[in-house]
C-alpha cells in the first residue's frame, strides 16, 4: 500500500490514492479488519487505509451514502451493525436487482452456458455427498457466487452492476456474520439455483422470477432467524 498522501500531491495521484483507499476500506470490511458495529477514529481509519485525514474526509460522504459507514457525533465512525432492518433492506435490494438480471438472462445467456452452470452445481452436490469432511467443498462458495455474478453481468448495465456490487458487500457482511454455506444449507441453496437455471433454460419469465424471489427469500429468512 502507498504511503500517506501528502497535501500538494498532484490531483491525479491524489484521486488515484483515494480510490485505492476506498477499495481498501471494502477489503477491510470483508476480511474482518473492520467488524459490524465497530467504532473507529478518523486517525485509526486513515492509518488503515493509508490516507491522510483530509483525503479520508473526501471519501466519507461516499461511504455514508452507500451505507457502509456511519458518522456518530462525539463517538467517531461506526461500521453498521448487522440488524434486522439492515438484513431486510439488503435482501429487498438484491431481489429487485436480480429479478431484472434473470429477465435479461432469459434473452441473452446461451443454453451451453446454462448447462455448464448446471453441471458445476451438480458436481459440487456430488462431491458433498461423497465427502466426510464437515466443511463444504472448496469450490462450493465459488460456484454459488459465480451464478449470481453471471446473471448480473448479463444485464450489461453499469448502474445496475455498481448498485449490485455495493449491496453485495452488505450481503457478504451478513453472510460472514450469520449465513455461511454449510453442509446443512448448501443443498437447499443449490436446489434453488438449479430451479433458477432450469427456468431460464425454459425461457419461462414468470418461473424464473418466482425462483429467484424464492431463493433470495430463503437466504433472507435464514439470516433473520439467527
Amino acid at each position: 500500500m502507498s504511503a500517506m498522501i501528502l497535501h500538494g500531491a498532484g490531483s491525479g495521484t491524489a484521486a488515484s490514492a483515494i480510490e485505492v483507499g476506498y477499495q481498501t476500506f471494502q477489503a477491510a470490511l470483508l476480511d474482518g479488519r473492520l467488524r459490524p458495529g465497530q467504532f473507529v477514529s478518523q486517525k485509526e481509519l486513515g492509518a488503515m487505509l493509508s490516507l491522510s485525514i483530509g483525503a479520508l474526509r473526501e471519501i466519507l460522504p461516499r461511504l455514508q451514502s452507500e451505507g457502509l459507514l456511519l458518522v456518530q457525533p462525539k463517538r467517531g465512525l461506526q461500521i453498521p451493525a448487522i440488524d434486522l432492518p439492515m438484513i431486510r433492506d439488503a435482501f429487498q435490494m438484491r431481489a429487485a436487482l436480480e429479478r431484472e438480471a434473470v429477465l435479461q438472462a432469459i434473452r441473452k445467456i446461451s443454453d451451453d452456458v446454462l448447462e455448464g452452470q448446471r453441471a458445476q452445481h451438480l458436481a459440487v452436490l456430488d462431491a458433498l455427498e461423497k465427502s466426510t469432511d464437515h466443511n463444504v467443498p472448496p469450490e462450493g462458495q465459488e460456484v454459488d457466487a459465480k451464478l449470481h455474478s453471471l446473471l448480473i453481468e448479463t444485464t450489461d448495465n453499469n448502474l445496475l452492476r455498481q448498485s449490485y456490487h455495493i449491496n453485495s458487500i452488505r450481503i457478504r457482511l451478513i453472510r460472514t456474520d450469520r449465513i455461511k454455506l454449510t453442509r446443512a444449507t448448501l443443498p437447499a441453496a443449490f436446489a434453488d439455483h438449479l430451479e433458477i437455471i432450469d427456468a431460464i433454460l425454459m425461457r419461462d419469465r414468470h418461473r424464473a422470477v418466482d425462483a429467484m424471489d424464492a431463493h433470495i427469500a430463503n437466504a433472507r429468512d435464514r439470516a433473520m432467524e439467527l
